[in-house]
């Protein structure tokens, strides 16, 4: 086992986490990786249950008791609020986790307006409007922002448009904020990942026999001949955040076996 020096992402403990769409998936399992590394935590998700399910699972790690604040960031008072009660809980900010985040299928045949609306306003205009809030506490903290974008960002596919164009639009934002807030000393990086086993899919309308079959493809449609794990996203935004990364500013990180690089035949 390498010393705590030696191992760099050690560097979380004590450090103020604020991490959006908590209660499941990438949020979830980033909630706990950070519990596991000594973070303090406010977590924010719009499942109260599973909300808490999730901070009990961190303190029964022996993290400190997380704050839980729980709500719909597309509403501004929520964002407001959870930014109020995070700073009112721990007086600083050190890293910001944008996770939180719908799918939606629909092209420009079958979407709506309502469909692209509400894609774009919670993967887009809510994580704008919580990073502008939460940036004056990161300059104190010289802290750092991760945020959850996707493969879809970078590529193109057919059938989740509004989707594909609300990724697009965190990874410009990822790099301007970067470069923006790169004098004051603050670190913006997004994920960008492939298929992860979560509820995300099943949630945006895939049945059981339909999720089974696109788990199945996705052994041809990633490199590494499988879907990934949410831990293993979690870990790379462990990375992004910590003082492992501290050269690493305006990348948008594919963690995703590989598809990004894949031109099929």
């Amino acid at each position: 086992m390498a010393s705590e020096e030696g191992f760099k992402v050690s560097s979380l403990k004590g450090k103020v986490t604020l991490i959006t769409g908590a209660s499941s998936g990438i949020g979830a399992g980033t909630s706990i990786m950070f519990a596991k590394l000594g973070a303090l935590l406010a977590l924010n998700g719009r499942d109260v249950e599973n909300l808490t399910n999730i901070a009990k699972q961190c303190t029964d790690l022996g993290a400190a008791e997380p704050l839980l604040v729980p709500g719909d960031l597309t509403n501004e008072d929520t964002v407001k609020k959870t930014v109020e009660l995070t700073i009112a809980r721990f007086g600083r900010l050190d890293v910001l986790i944008n996770s939180a985040g719908i799918l939606a299928m629909g092209s420009i045949e079958t979407g709506d307006l309502a469909q692209y609306d509400k894609v774009m306003n919670v993967n887009v205009r809510s994580v704008y409007h919580l990073t502008q809030l939460c940036v004056p506490h990161l300059i104190r903290t010289k802290g750092s922002i991760v945020n959850v974008s996707s493969v879809n960002g970078q590529r193109s596919f057919p059938g989740v448009l509004a989707y594909c164009m609300s990724k697009s639009a965190i990874d410009q934002f990822t790099r301007c904020i970067a470069l923006e807030l790169a004098s004051k000393q603050v670190r913006v990086n997004s994920v960008c990942p492939g298929v992860i086993i979560t509820d995300v899919h099943r949630r945006a309308g895939l049945d059981e026999e339909q999720y089974a079959q696109f788990l199945e493809k996705c052994k041809q449609t990633h490199a590494l001949g499988r879907p990934g794990e949410v831990e293993e996203v979690a870990h790379a935004i462990a990375f992004l955040a910590s003082d492992a990364a501290t050269f690493i500013t305006g990348v948008n990180l594919p963690v995703d076996g590989g598809r990004h690089a894949m031109c099929p035949r």
